[in-house]
């Protein structure tokens, strides 16, 4: 590429060396992700993945998709990059696992008003960062420089994954009945949903967010917002290897009110005790400084809980300590009951 080189491009803005530079800082980060499965470089038209189905009998791909929304903006005006990757895989890879699926590659789309290669090279070694903790390999990408869309210092960032599952062994909460066991595997903190209203609540344009605070164990609000998603692969595949898995939730945007009935079938719902959610400080400040009330609350962000997982109540002790020997302090939030609401709180 070394005679690749555009004066009227670059004139418009536009460095397409820029983007070779770019792909060159990344590639050290990206060989960190590779997988039996890779069967392509980086810089290809096309990412190329040989998928192995040995042991199954209908092999079903999952796919799922997402970016990091306007949790962005806390990047930028901390000026920290490299986590905000580690986000964009586990809104994908979370999904993916609700299904029972392992996943297997990411790609990533990262648009910016001008490429600077050192921060987009922080940018995929967060992605990196993300792809090995979930055990995907990142086998593609695109970088688009977009000046006069985007401003010159901002950019956006979005992927995809693509898993694979037994067709057998999809969950999909035909089994559950009531008196089934609620699982709740804790979050990071506010992971990738909510920003808007965050944003608006801290008011993080204007307010200071770098001062440590006592209530946020000595952290500054705007670094505990840019704790990045947990990633819930891997002790999940291993919970799927043990214990009979009901149903899976991923609480994202629209918090549990939204999330948890989509595991729940209908006639049953899930009854969540109030008082076993191990509410983390971060939401508490939220609701204090913007007067949010709790309903809103818990219609909005995870409050603590990352993913809900619904076993039976008799493996419900073997499936805690499964998760816990994984890393994950799992605790017991409900039950599931017969009831036309998919969701209560109480």
């Amino acid at each position: 590429m070394s005679n690749s080189h555009s004066d009227s491009y670059a004139a418009a803005g536009v460095d397409i060396t820029a983007g070779y530079r770019a792909v060159e800082l990344m590639k050290s980060h990206i060989a960190r992700t590779m997988t039996a499965g890779v069967c392509s470089d980086v810089g290809g038209f096309g990412g190329l993945f040989e998928l192995d189905v040995t042991g199954m009998e209908k092999p079903v791909l999952v796919s799922g998709t997402d970016g990091v929304g306007t949790k962005l903006k806390l990047a930028f005006l901390m000026d920290k990059h490299d986590t905000v990757g580690i986000d964009c895989v586990a809104m994908c890879v979370n999904d993916i696992i609700c299904c029972g699926a392992k996943p297997l590659f990411f790609l990533d789309y990262i648009a910016c008003g001008k490429n600077v290669p050192e921060r987009i090279a922080q940018i995929v070694a967060g992605v990196a960062e993300g792809c090995v903790q979930s055990g995907a390999a990142l086998i593609g990408g695109e970088t688009a420089e977009m000046p006069g869309f985007y401003p010159a210092d901002e950019y956006d960032l979005a992927g995809f994954s693509v898993g694979v599952v037994d067709k057998k062994a999809i969950i999909d909460n035909s089994s559950m009945t009531k008196g089934d066991v609620v699982i709740a595997l804790p979050s990071s903190g506010v992971h990738s949903n909510g920003f808007s209203l965050v944003r608006k609540v801290f008011d993080v344009e204007n307010k200071d967010i770098k001062t440590p605070l006592e209530s946020l164990g000595g952290k500054s609000i705007g670094e505990t917002l840019l704790t990045p998603t947990k990633i819930y692969v891997k002790p999940m595949l291993e919970l799927f290897k043990a214990v009979t898995v009901k149903g899976v939730s991923h609480i994202t945007g629209g918090g549990f009110y939204e999330n948890i009935p989509r595991s729940i079938p209908d006639g049953l719902g899930a009854v969540i005790d109030r008082a076993a959610v191990r509410i983390l400080p971060i939401f508490e400040l939220i609701q204090k400084t913007g007067s949010i009330p709790e309903r809103d609350m818990f219609n909005t962000f995870n409050m603590g809980v990352g993913m809900s997982v619904v076993v039976s109540e008799q493996e419900a002790d073997k499936a805690l300590a499964i998760l816990r020997a994984n890393g994950q302090d799992a605790y017991v939030i409900g039950h599931v009951a017969e009831s036309q609401d998919k969701v209560q709180i109480c």
